[in-house]
């Protein structure tokens, strides 16, 4: 193993690490967003701006983490012909869309137009740490 593969690995796990904290805490400001008072618009506008700057700061965190695995797989070919490599490449698909879809949500609560109770964002800020495991257990364990 080189020590230029640990370096990249390395970092691939801080960025993705990283990225990942800030999907965990994001839906819990949903969850706050969801039950602000109507009439409470300081909260509600410091609970917004919360929001924006851990989205576009996530969203900085994720360019290197994909761009880093990226750099894993093609140019040191971890995983490459393994099963276990194919389901982790999707959760990673779907780990893109839970961000995007945070984004949906944010905008959302920005035009008034939010629908979802606190309980559906419970739930919902449940899903990223389910991705999270999965792609860590996949990884580590190599079950296929």
């Amino acid at each position: 193993m080189s020590s230029g593969y640990l370096w990249v690995k390395a970092f691939h796990l801080i960025f993705v690490a990283s990225w990942f904290a800030g999907l965990f805490y994001l839906p819990r400001l949903f969850v706050n967003l969801a039950t602000v008072p109507a009439d409470s618009h300081a909260e509600r506008e410091r609970l917004l701006l919360m929001a924006r700057k851990l989205y576009r700061f996530s969203s900085l965190l994720m360019v290197p983490a994909l761009l880093l695995g990226l750099w894993l797989w093609l140019g040191y070919g971890v995983g490459k012909g393994q099963g276990w490599l194919h389901l982790k490449l999707l959760l990673v698909v779907g780990a893109i869309g839970y961000h995007h879809l945070c984004r949906t949500l944010l905008r959302g609560f920005e035009q008034f137009a939010n629908r979802r109770s606190h309980r559906w964002f419970r739930v919902f800020n449940e899903a990223s740490v389910l991705l999270f495991a999965a792609i860590v257990v996949l990884v580590i364990v190599k079950p296929f």
